[in-house]
């Protein structure tokens, strides 16, 4: 029977069920780890697999037809149906950017759009799993909580509040004040989160909550807490499923605590240790410029990611200067044979606008990605010929302060090459037809 525990990222002996609330080793204080029981799902012959998760996908028998419960026996298969707290999360569609590939010289290019989710983030891929265990804890384990709280640049408290208004288990979100856009900050309210607002930025929210989960006031939803990447690693099995099981060539994410970046490196080794495929993609790490302690550590050669003051960025949901998730994004780059790259706040801002006139409307996480990849194809370390999956974190929608201030050349550092301004005309047929002329001259 398939079964997964928590063990230490580092190799120190023990181990402890899901149901504990446990995030760090007691031996070490280092990262955990979910293990599956690999023998176990061996045991099911790789056309099997891609047999039952095609059958379920979008279907709707409950829970499978969810893009993370159909691929429930490599997540937490111990849990109970009847506990898992799903809002048909997953099964996001693969965009293909055929115009904007186009343009960069490439004949494969997808944006695996994430953000075509229920809160609007890739982020209900994990609280899906945390929230189900934890509702399990509760039900049939004897955990005592009196919340589930997590630190936050938006997408996580939004995430963590749906699911916890859901199923009834109270919320409470520590966000950096003045630092979330306004639909990130209603997502919560809306829900009936506690939401406390704290004059720090997110590394400043992620120590008090780290604290309060020590003390056992709290249960601790961020991504220190290893739930969360059974969840996000089903987006590395779903792209391979969505291309009829292939491997792409490259996958490229923005990351700030770089828990997304270990989860695809856990969902596409799961998927060649089991024989569904025979290859891992080259996975590159996009990080804005002034919140880029992975990409330092890369170039100065470092096996650690030391922790810098992250510094204001438009791509608030990874101004993080202090990676939680730090050790296990670097053991995902070593496998991957991974790339770490950075962009400026012009260079974002503009590849989402460029990313936009072919049709895609960016959050600005998703113009880091779509930067790194223009740098990429540039330098000629991305070929034409090569498939390539840029992974959008989250809907465009959620950032449309940041739209806005574009289009009207009001972003500090940005050029606004692409800036579309509205024509103002009175009601007349004549100057109507003279500013399409003018647009539009033939």
């Amino acid at each position: 029977m398939a079964s997964a525990r928590f063990r230490c990222l580092a190799g120190c002996a023990g181990e402890w069920p899901l149901t504990q609330a446990i995030y760090r080793c007691p031996t070490c204080n280092g990262l955990l780890d979910v293990v599956h029981d690999v023998t176990a799902l061996r045991g099911t012959r790789p056309d099997a697999w891609k047999a039952v998760f095609d059958a379920r996908y979008k279907r709707t028998v409950w829970p499978f037809g969810s893009g993370v419960w159909g691929k429930k026996e490599w997540v937490a298969p111990e849990v109970p149906d009847d506990a898992i707290v799903s809002l048909d999360e997953g099964g996001t569609n693969l965009f293909w950017a055929e115009r904007f590939g186009r343009e960069l010289g490439m004949g494969e290019l997808w944006v695996k759009l994430c953000g075509n989710s229920h809160t609007g983030s890739f982020k209900d891929l994990g609280m899906t799993v945390l929230v189900s265990v934890v509702r399990w804890a509760m039900r049939d384990h004897g955990l005592k909580v009196r919340a589930i709280a997590c630190a936050s640049t938006g997408d996580t408290s939004a995430s963590l509040a749906a699911y916890g208004a859901s199923c009834g288990i109270p919320v409470i979100v520590l966000l950096p004040r003045g630092k979330v856009s306004t639909a990130q900050l209603v997502q919560p309210i809306a829900n009936g989160a506690m939401v406390l607002a704290l004059d720090t930025d997110f590394d400043g929210c992620m120590a008090v909550v780290q604290q309060l989960a020590a003390e056992g006031i709290v249960y601790l939803a961020n991504s220190m807490n290893a739930l969360r990447l059974e969840g996000q690693k089903t987006v590395a099995i779903e792209i391979v499923q969505q291309f009829d099981w292939q491997v792409p060539d490259w996958v490229i994410l923005p990351s700030g605590n770089l828990g997304n970046a270990s989860a695809l490196h856990k969902g596409f080794q799961l998927l060649k240790d089991l024989g569904v495929t025979d290859r891992l993609p080259r996975l590159v790490v996009a990080q804005a410029e002034r919140a880029n302690p992975l990409v330092r550590a890369v170039r100065q050669g470092a096996t650690t990611v030391t922790p810098m003051k992250a510094e204001s960025t438009l791509a608030t949901a990874i101004q993080i200067g202090a990676p939680v998730s730090a050790p296990r994004a670097m053991r995902a780059l070593q496998a991957m044979n991974g790339l770490a790259v950075d962009a400026t706040e012009d260079e974002l801002a503009d590849a989402a606008a460029r990313a936009d006139l072919t049709g895609m409307y960016c959050d600005p996480h998703t113009g880091v990605a779509l930067a790194a990849l223009i740098k990429l194809r540039a330098a000629g370390t991305i070929g034409e010929g090569e498939r390539v999956v840029v992974v959008s974190t989250a809907s465009g929608l959620k950032f449309t302060e940041f739209k806005i201030g574009y289009h009207e050349r009001k972003l500090a550092g940005v050029q606004s090459r692409r800036a579309n301004d509205p024509v103002i005309l009175p009601p007349d047929f004549g100057k109507v037809v003279d500013a399409i002329q003018a647009r539009f001259p033939g």
